[in-house]
């Protein structure tokens, strides 16, 4: 993988599921980094005007995907950002490409029987609707699409806790960027 761009403008692209909760690592990790933070689904939920689930559901996939692309044009243009991105996101077209050309792309991940365990905490009662666990096993599956890709850094962050993941992610961006360099 070739860098283009210098390292104080690179960005740090997070994608994986290890909770329900994606986007409040990457918020912390972009304040302990000083860099702005951009959660994708959020802005493609924004601008679709709903829940991606619903729009997946109402819809189809091709509005989804419409959206998504759209979203995603403006995010390749952004520096020196912690981008929160679903997996499936970055394997559609050459999203995947064009920001692994800007940044550096992280996927967490954790064992599933943590990631049960965070599920069944996070969801509470509803962890014993077939149909809650049911959607969040498929965000699961989409989000870790991209796992061994090539140019994609995993980091097991199975018996970290929160405040521990926000590190780990930060030191392993900052050495790869120094490697990188």
């Amino acid at each position: 993988m070739v860098f283009e761009l210098p390292l104080s403008e690179r960005n740090l692209i997070l994608t994986g599921y290890i909770e329900p909760n994606k986007p409040r690592i990457g918020r912390q990790v972009a304040e302990r980094l000083s860099m702005p933070f951009v959660d994708v689904e959020a802005q493609i939920a924004e601008r679709l005007g709903d829940d991606l689930h619903v729009i997946r559901r109402s819809y189809g996939e091709r509005r989804l995907k419409a959206g998504e692309s759209e979203v995603m044009d403006e995010v390749l243009l952004r520096r020196r950002t912690v981008i929160r991105v679903l997996g499936s996101t970055l394997l559609h077209s050459e999203h995947l490409e064009r920001m692994q050309e800007n940044g550096i792309v992280i996927c967490l991940v954790a064992r599933l029987d943590a990631i049960l365990q965070r599920l069944h905490l996070t969801l509470g009662a509803r962890y014993h609707d077939p149909a809650e666990r049911a959607v969040a096993l498929g965000d699961l599956k989409r989000e870790w699409a991209v796992r061994g890709r090539p140019g994609i850094y995993e980091l097991d962050v199975t018996d970290l806790d929160e405040l521990a993941t926000v590190q780990a992610i930060s030191d392993l961006w900052q050495n790869l960027a120094i490697e990188r360099a």
